[in-house]
């Protein structure tokens, strides 16, 4: 493959799920009217992409799967790219986690390596499901423009990896609801050179 093979990756995040903002995690909630409306709006008819990959939870897949039918692209659905799990904080919201302890968000936004919620997958072992599943989706879809629908976690980690962040700043970087993200890799394998050229807009 040429080394001046250039890839355009997409990312977005599926819009607002019913039951409004909580810590989700892997929670198969579908995405309310309103997060319709959020993901219908932030692609509009613009169709540049050659595939999609999405997660295969419901508010990321019923999404996909609309707009690759639309479009007639073929679409892959991609388990690790599934949000962290949360453990125990699975489904709850803000309100509920701080009514006992009203530091124990901070603690994890400051430092989510060492205040993981109890039962809750790793960052690291997040790191390397995310990390294999895009490292694997680059290979696969080298050369072309990919649109990847999935979750704000799962862009965090994307992105930390392609500025080289320390694992530790993932939640620096906010994501909002039907935010889109673009990433170019120009050339391939371990001589590759990624960018991001925008992070939270809209096409």
């Amino acid at each position: 493959m040429s080394a001046y093979t250039t890839t355009l990756i997409d990312l977005i995040r599926h819009g607002e799920p019913v039951g409004g903002r909580r810590y989700r995690g892997q929670v198969d909630d579908p995405l309310s009217d309103k997060g319709w409306r959020q993901m219908r709006a932030a692609v509009g008819e613009h169709r540049p992409w050659q595939a999609i990959v999405s997660s295969p939870l419901s508010r990321c897949a019923a999404f996909a799967e609309e707009l690759a039918a639309r479009h007639g692209l073929p679409l892959q659905l991609e388990a690790r790219l599934m949000e962290i799990g949360f453990g125990a904080w699975e489904g709850k919201t803000a309100a509920e986690l701080l009514a006992d302890d009203p530091e124990r968000l901070a603690r994890f936004w400051r430092d989510p390596l060492h205040h993981t919620p109890p039962g809750a997958e790793t960052l690291l072992a997040f790191r390397e499901r995310i990390i294999a599943g895009w490292n694997d989706l680059l290979a696969r879809y080298a050369g072309q423009h990919v649109l990847v629908v999935g979750h704000a976690g799962m862009m965090r980690m994307i992105i930390r990896e392609v500025l080289d962040m320390p694992l530790d700043r993932l939640f620096r970087l906010q994501v909002g609801n039907a935010a889109i993200t673009r990433i170019r890799i120009d050339g391939s394998g371990a001589d590759a050179l990624p960018q991001l050229v925008f992070h939270d807009g809209r096409l």
